[in-house]
C-alpha cells in the first residue's frame, strides 16, 4: 500500500535545476511539504500544473519546463493559473513556492512582482 503525504507537487519537464532549488526552499520555508516529478516531454506548461494540483492532497500544484513556471489551484480550470512566470529571477521562484504554500494555508501572497523583494 502506498500512502501519499499532503504535499504540494511540482511535475517537471526538462526543468532550470537552479529555479527549481528556489522554489523548493520557498515551499521548505513555509514548512509545507512538497514532492517532485520529471513527466514526459508531451506535457505542456499549464498540463504539468493543471495535473500537479489535481493530484495533490492539498490542491496545490507547480508545473516547471525550462525556465517557465506556473503555480495552480485545483479548483481552477486548466490554463487559468494563480501565477505564470518566465525567465523568473530567483527571488520570484522562492516567492512563487512560499506562495503556493500560503495558498494552503490561507495566508497573504509575497510579492511577485516590481523590485526585488524577499
Amino acid at each position: 500500500m502506498v500512502v501519499q503525504k499532503p504535499s504540494i507537487i511540482i511535475y517537471t519537464n526538462q526543468p532550470d535545476l537552479e529555479l527549481l532549488r528556489e522554489i523548493c526552499a520557498g515551499i521548505e520555508e513555509e514548512g509545507v511539504l512538497f514532492q517532485v516529478t520529471q513527466m514526459g516531454e508531451e506535457l505542456e506548461l499549464d498540463e504539468l500544473a493543471f495535473f500537479a494540483a489535481n493530484d495533490s492532497m492539498l490542491g496545490a500544484g507547480i508545473g516547471v519546463t525550462g525556465q517557465r513556471i506556473a503555480m495552480q489551484m485545483k479548483s481552477l480550470p486548466k490554463g487559468k493559473n494563480v501565477f505564470e512566470l518566465n525567465s523568473p529571477r530567483f527571488w520570484q521562484c522562492r516567492n512563487l513556492g512560499s506562495n503556493s504554500a500560503r495558498a494552503v494555508k490561507k495566508m497573504p501572497f509575497k510579492k511577485m512582482f516590481g523590485d526585488e523583494l524577499i
